[in-house]
């Protein structure tokens, strides 16, 4: 799964990478430390092209009430999400990439302490991650909201955890976002063991309030 994760590109970045217009209300950045239910950048394809948004990290089913009418949604399991309710719709019709530049994973053992790792690409390049995404209405007003897609980890990432998103290349990004028909669901795998690096950071990353760089740094133990 993804529970954490960090972002520094800047708002020109993001725009010239993903070649996306972007929104008035983009969250600031850098962060190390964005954390489920605050607002997020993602890139959808629309009709009039790539848009730079925030969302919501935290899925929104249309049958929720209230912002906390549910748990908050973060992560969707590759494996079953053309049948949740709650995805399937999204699946289809709306996906976004969610790019960071690696996430927080921790290494739970019984009877210790978890152990944060941070995770990125080998190759230095932004992380981009499959998402989806809805509007949720609340009193005539549309919140965006979305999901981390996540499948199986691989090798290297099982050794922390079960779970790893799904990690977009660049090459992959047209089809994700449905500019290229059908055919994004073979790209719910897990990633090459040479495509993600695996750093144990500091236990500061557990506070929701840290979010500066030393909660990059490696930890020296």
């Amino acid at each position: 799964m993804c529970g954490r994760f960090a972002i520094t590109l800047p708002q020109d970045a993001m725009v010239n990478l993903f070649q996306a217009t972007p929104s008035n209300d983009l969250p600031a950045t850098p962060n190390y430390n964005v954390c489920p239910t605050t607002s997020v950048h993602t890139i959808t394809s629309e009709g009039d092209g790539r848009q730079l948004k925030s969302m919501r990290w935290g899925f929104l089913p249309k049958w929720y009430r209230t912002l906390n009418g549910g748990p908050p949604l973060i992560n969707a399991r590759s494996e079953t999400i053309a049948n949740k309710p709650a995805f399937k719709e999204a699946c289809r019709a709306r996906r976004c990439l969610i790019p960071c530049d690696g996430f927080y994973e921790w290494h739970r053992m019984k009877g210790e302490k978890p152990i944060p790792y941070r995770v990125t690409r080998s190759d230095g390049e932004p992380l981009v991650m499959a998402g989806i995404w809805q509007d949720w209405e609340l009193g005539g007003e549309l919140l965006s909201s979305c999901a981390i897609v996540t499948t199986d980890a691989n090798a290297k990432m099982a050794d922390i955890h079960h779970r790893l998103p799904v990690i977009l290349n660049s090459d992959d990004w047209s089809l994700w976002l449905g500019e290229l028909g059908n055919g994004a669901a073979r790209l719910m795998k897990p990633v090459s063991d040479d495509t993600v690096d695996l750093v144990r950071v500091s236990q500061a990353v557990n506070s929701n309030r840290a979010t500066g760089l030393e909660l990059w740094h490696p930890l020296s133990v």
